[in-house]
């Protein structure tokens, strides 16, 4: 390696996080819109440039907290992004990040001074992104699509009830098809994977439906036999 070679010049590091949640019975991401130029006015992941004095961990960490005011996200990498022209402004690797958050621990911000707004998106009603996070988001989702069959990642997105018709059109809209009701139902209580609680869930003019959870048992789901 010759450290004064100039192909090594002017290269950062960005970190990028998608963050997902189920809100009113909707599967969404989290953006959040640019106040700043490359990209102003565009809705993007959650995201930022590493300093040389931290790690990838630490630098999403940082800017979760500053574009978000959210503390306390579990997260973990799940890819890097290396096209050389990711980033108009220089030489950008990205590190991908996945996230899972129950949607009634974050307060929605409305500015802070890199963001004007951010608010969740249905998956299938994302607006166009800057960068290449449109890039990122479908890989963070083909990502989530295998994490789904183990129990523990579903129950971040359903920490407390939920309808049996709740839980399947979630996994319907992660995975991009239907699953049969009857097969659906079957397989997560025969299993004990959920449980029946002694709730209802009562809407206007509809007959109240019974409330399930998770239960303790970590396994992975096979919803297809």
């Amino acid at each position: 390696m010759n450290i004064n070679d100039s192909r090594y010049d002017n290269q950062g590091i960005h970190v990028v996080l998608a963050l997902f949640t189920v809100e009113k019975d909707k599967f969404k991401v989290l953006l959040i819109k640019r106040k700043n130029q490359p990209f102003i006015n565009k809705w993007i992941l959650i995201g930022g440039c590493a300093y040389n004095t931290e790690t990838g961990e630490e630098a999403m960490k940082r800017e979760i907290y500053e574009k978000t005011k959210i503390k306390n996200i579990d997260f973990e990498m799940f890819d890097v992004f290396t096209k050389p022209n990711r980033s108009p402004l220089k030489r950008m690797i990205a590190i991908g990040y996945i996230g899972i958050s129950d949607s009634s621990i974050i307060e929605k911000f409305k500015q802070t001074e890199k963001a004007s707004d951010a608010d969740w998106f249905e998956i299938d009603r994302v607006p166009e992104l800057g960068y290449d996070h449109k890039e990122i988001l479908e890989k963070a989702i083909e990502t989530l699509k295998k994490k789904i069959f183990t129990t523990a990642i579903m129950k971040k997105l359903f920490p407390n009830t939920f309808t049996l018709p709740q839980l399947q059109k979630v996994y319907e809209k992660i995975l991009g098809t239907e699953l049969d009701r009857r097969n659906f139902r079957k397989k997560l209580l025969s299993d004990n994977i959920i449980i029946e609680t002694d709730q209802l869930q009562k809407e206007a003019n509809k007959k109240a439906s019974k409330l399930y959870k998770f239960t303790d048992k970590n396994s992975s789901i096979n919803l297809y036999k």
